[in-house]
């Protein structure tokens, strides 16, 4: 009796130790499939889950990213179904090609602008210690007997000594003509001329008259410096009129780096000559 009494008492214990590997088996199941469907929701191809071989080796070097799109070549790039090239790959063709015409062009173009102005600095001479009272009219006047004078341009501050000047001829024979005038006396000092280094900066051809009127009004108009800037456009006005005639136009330029001013001074023309004066005769 005893014994079935234990025995009976044991079977209870082992029923539930089963049971609880049954619910442990089964709570583990759940956890597992919880995990799965968490997972699922995730996106494969995220950067999380790029592996390290997949990452860039060196900054030089670069690699697709794992979640780069996938292109169809046939449709959008490559090569289509009659061999030749379309879509992404003809755009960056003709960009290419229009690259090499546009940079062609400008190397063309450099290469031109390089030989004439090596072909004005072969025929410039550099004069130095021109003395102040010389004036570009007569240095292109003297230096005219070596051939024909295309720019003359004299530089320098107009309230020092000497001055220096750049005159640029036709042809290389005048430039080395001209060589032979060093020593010159142009005014109180002997000039010196050399070949030139540089080339004249020439003038913007929009400020050049285009019209006879245009060329007929620079012909009328004087250029005057060194204008003290209590001086107003009335008092330059009054003293051209008083000297010269009646002034047509008038513009007074200055700012606030330049001590002194500037202007441009339009005298009007004449209606009528001027008569030459008639000696009189004493009468007796």
């Amino acid at each position: 009796m005893a014994a079935v009494a234990g025995g009976s008492r044991a079977a209870p214990s082992a029923d539930s130790a089963a049971v609880a590997a049954v619910a442990k088996e089964a709570e583990y199941q759940k956890g597992v499939q919880k995990l799965v469907d968490l997972l699922s929701k995730l996106n494969p191809a995220a950067k999380e889950f790029v592996p390290s071989s997949a990452a860039v080796s060196s900054p030089s070097r670069k690699a697709l990213s794992a979640d780069a799109p996938v292109f169809d070549y046939n449709s959008i790039g490559g090569w289509n179904g009659g061999g030749k090239e379309s879509g992404a790959d003809a755009y960056q063709q003709r960009r290419r090609r229009n690259g090499y015409l546009s940079q062609g062009r400008r190397r063309v173009n450099e290469r031109a602008r390089h030989a004439d102005r090596e072909d004005s600095i072969r025929r410039t001479v550099y004069v130095s210690d021109i003395d102040h009272t010389v004036t570009e009219e007569r240095l292109a006047d003297i230096f005219a007997n070596c051939g024909q004078v295309v720019d003359c341009r004299i530089c320098g501050d107009p309230h020092s000594v000497l001055r220096f000047a750049f005159i640029e001829f036709a042809d290389e024979e005048g430039a080395r003509t001209a060589l032979n005038l060093g020593g010159t006396m142009l005014g109180f000092y002997p000039v010196r001329v050399l070949p030139s280094k540089t080339a004249i900066l020439p003038v913007n051809p929009k400020f050049l008259p285009r019209t006879e009127d245009e060329k007929e009004m620079v012909i009328r108009t004087v250029y005057c410096t060194n204008i003290d800037k209590k001086v107003t456009q009335l008092d330059v006005k009054n003293f051209f009129e008083e000297l010269c005639g009646e002034v047509s136009r008038l513009r007074l330029l200055g700012d606030n780096v330049h001590s002194t001013r500037i202007a441009f001074v339009e005298v009007s023309p004449s209606k009528t000559p001027v008569k030459p004066r008639l000696n009189r005769v004493a009468s007796n």
